[in-house]
């Protein structure tokens, strides 16, 4: 069946340079990011190893940073009703920064943010003809080079849980403590835990998701993004379960999270 409502279906990296964005996330992630794009504004797909694909990446043209456009990755949350969902997001503060449109053969979104400020896209894809019950699978909670947890840190936790919970049907259950930092607050979707909601740092400008890619050794993909000119602003932890993660920006100027085993 489809991805119920609520669920993040595809995520996206906005860049300046694709070639540039290809040669650092191939070597660090083990994708294959298509080199060229026959599709509207030069769209090209995020190619995974086992044959899917972990997402998109849109070139930012001059004009678009022009208008305020910066690189990023930015999330999909699939809906039963996009202009219902944006008209309820909107009713609790939040704003609509592209209007519902239709892209024939992909489907029905719209750019939105949550009262905060954090933005995501509101999407209804329309399946392949033949596959009406096609699903997603761009994110896992285990899987290298499919995103792995989806965090959000805002400027109100509180209002933010709220917001996301009555529309998209998730649930926040159990916490960490950070101490002065706050409280690391759990998502789940149905009995899958997709991410958490934290503070925002005061050095960040904005509230904003970051998602986790996963990876089949942190060391090694550590070392890749040093060598391929990004940067570690975060070295390698321990997380709960045995794993490890990182936070980083890639050469062109987008903020990532890496997750996964270390093997040495």
């Amino acid at each position: 069946m489809p991805n119920p409502h609520g669920t993040f279906i595809w995520y996206e990296l906005m860049t300046p340079d694709a070639a540039g964005a290809k040669a650092f996330y191939d070597a660090v992630v083990g994708w294959d990011i298509d080199a060229t794009s026959a599709a509207p504004m030069g769209y090209r797909m995020i190619k995974r190893s086992d044959g899917g694909n972990a997402g998109g990446l849109l070139p930012l043209t001059d004009e678009m940073q022009s208008q305020g456009a910066r690189p990023v990755w930015i999330g999909y949350i699939g809906v039963d009703d996009v202009d219902a969902s944006v008209a309820a997001i909107e009713g609790d503060g939040g704003t609509v920064m592209m209007p519902a449109w239709d892209v024939e053969g992909i489907g029905r979104m719209a750019m939105v943010t949550d009262a905060q400020g954090a933005p995501f896209y509101l999407m209804k894809p329309t399946p392949p003809a033949g596959q009406e019950n096609a699903e997603s699978d761009v994110f896992s909670v285990d899987l290298p080079q499919h995103i792995r947890w989806n965090e959000l840190s805002t400027s109100d936790p509180a209002a933010a849980v709220d917001l996301y919970t009555r529309h998209f049907g998730w649930r926040q259950d159990g916490e960490m403590d950070m101490g002065e930092l706050g409280k690391y607050q759990f998502l789940y979707h149905g009995d899958v835990m997709i991410g958490a909601v934290m503070p925002k740092m005061p050095q960040m400008p904005v509230s904003m998701w970051s998602f986790y890619i996963g990876v089949d050794d942190i060391d090694r993909a550590h070392e890749a993004v040093k060598a391929g000119g990004g940067q570690v602003f975060m070295e390698p932890m321990e997380i709960p379960g045995g794993e490890f993660s990182l936070n980083g920006m890639d050469p062109q100027g987008a903020a990532f999270g890496l997750v996964g085993p270390r093997k040495a």
